[in-house]
Parts: structure tokens; sequence; C-alpha cells
């Protein structure tokens, strides 16, 4: 069994370092009730509805390499793992990126492939498919908010070995905490949704991360404004179970040949 959690709160927009202090005490909490695997929002160091470029910029840092990175990667040492959700800068380009850290080191580097609304002014979408990274035997995926609309990508991640989806979230738009849990019955999969609360400008956040089985039940779920921690203990292995009906194996009664428009 392991402990996941999802981790809940209102971040301040370019405001670093109460995001640091936010992460911080989310870590803490985390730290305290023994989690072994926690997700922090998406853009958890920067916030999210930037203004200007600039104001984007100077809320970055690269990955691996500044002082929210470092934290995490501190956190990680004692054998756990952390994924949250990064405003990376490399070069003169930014990316809505998400970092994993385990064992106190980065194992993982995702560039949202997906970017929502406004955040083409801002990012260069990813171009590399999200990983799926092993965690003491366990095999975890991830992707980033507005992911989660397009199914090929949690199918994606689940043909590959995951048995769950940590997913940093900043989730505006009414659908999503429930459409994960089709995304886990589709895929027989775990997720971790970690949302934000709060608001940037004209954008209000609606909470709620939840974590959720491979038959579609809410494991756990936070209001629309606290702030915190959620946690269940989970055994993964139960996501390699893809029978459906004893003679439904889900990927196996796949027909690829009759879904090959997908890619047109």
């Amino acid at each position: 069994m392991l402990r996941v959690g999802v981790a809940q709160a209102d971040f301040k927009l370019a405001d670093c370092q109460a995001n640091l202090n936010t992460v911080a005490d989310l870590l803490d909490q985390a730290y305290q009730a023994k989690v072994d695997i926690l997700v922090l929002p998406e853009l958890a160091n920067s916030g999210y509805n930037f203004e200007t470029i600039e104001q984007a910029m100077s809320a970055s840092e690269a990955a691996d390499n500044g002082p929210y990175c470092t934290l995490l990667r501190d956190w990680s040492l004692a054998g756990r793992l952390v994924a949250g959700g990064l405003c990376e800068k490399s070069g003169d380009t930014l990316f809505n990126s998400a970092v994993v850290y385990a064992d106190g080191r980065l194992t993982g580097l995702y560039r949202k492939a997906h970017l929502f609304a406004n955040e083409i002014t801002f990012f260069v979408p990813g171009s590399e498919k999200p990983p799926v990274m092993d965690y003491h035997g366990h095999h975890l995926g991830i992707m980033i908010c507005f992911d989660w609309f397009f199914p090929e990508m949690a199918r994606s991640l689940a043909l590959r070995g995951a048995q769950i989806i940590l997913h940093p979230a900043n989730l505006v738009l009414p659908w999503c905490q429930k459409a994960m849990l089709t995304r886990s019955i589709e895929n027989r999969i775990f997720t971790a949704t970690a949302n934000r609360t709060g608001t940037d400008r004209d954008l209000t956040f609606s909470g709620l991360s939840q974590i959720t089985s491979p038959t579609g039940d809410i494991l756990t779920q936070m209001d629309d404004t606290a702030a915190g921690i959620a946690v269940v203990d989970i055994d993964l292995s139960l996501a390699d179970n893809k029978h459906v009906t004893r003679q439904n194996d889900l990927f196996i009664c796949r027909r690829p040949d009759l879904y090959d428009d997908l890619c047109r």
C-alpha cells in the first residue's frame, strides 16, 4: 500500500516567496501525514493568470535549479515522491511544466502539451509524451490540467503501464473532476488531481482536488475552498487488472484498426 495525497491551496500571482511558503506548509502537512506520493497543483511556484510576459518570466525558474525545485527535492529525500506544477524557464522560453522528484532526484519533467486559453500567450507547448516513471516498483504517469480534455493522453499513459495519473491542475471549467472518473474507468487506473483555489484577476479556481479509483469511485475529495491535503491509502497493483468481465480485457479487446482516424 502507498499513501497518496493531493494538495490544494490559493497561490498568489507572481509572488514567489508567498507561494514557496504555501508549498512548504503543504509539504509539512504531507510529511506529518506520512504521505508517500504527493501531487501539488499546476504552476504552484508562480500563480496562473499572468498579465505580461515579463511578469511570467519573473515568476519562473529553471527545472531542477531554483528554490521551488530545491524545496521539492529536499522533501523527497526520505524515499518519497512529489509532483508539482512549475513555471519553467529554459533560456528565453517559458513552459507550463511539471517536475517529479523521488528519493532526492529529478525523475520526471513534463511540459504541458495542450495549452488552455491565454496560456498560449506565455508558454510554448511541450513536444514530448508525458512520461511514465518507476517509483519503488510502481508506475506513475503525469499530465497537466487541460490535458484531461484529450482522452488520448490518459489512454497513452495507461497503455505504457501507468497505474496512476498524477494530475497537477488549475481548473476553471466545471467538468474535469467528473470527467476524471471516466478517465479512471476507461483505463482502469487511479488518478490524483491536485487543483488550486482562489482567484487570479478574473479567473476563479474550483478546488475539489480528488483521487479516483479504477472502478470510478471518488476515494477522497476536498471542497472548493479548503487549503491543505487529502490522503488515501492505495494498492496501485489493482490498476494492473484490465478485465471488465472475465471475457473482456480492456486492452486486448481494443480494435486499433478501427480507430486509425484518431491520428489524422
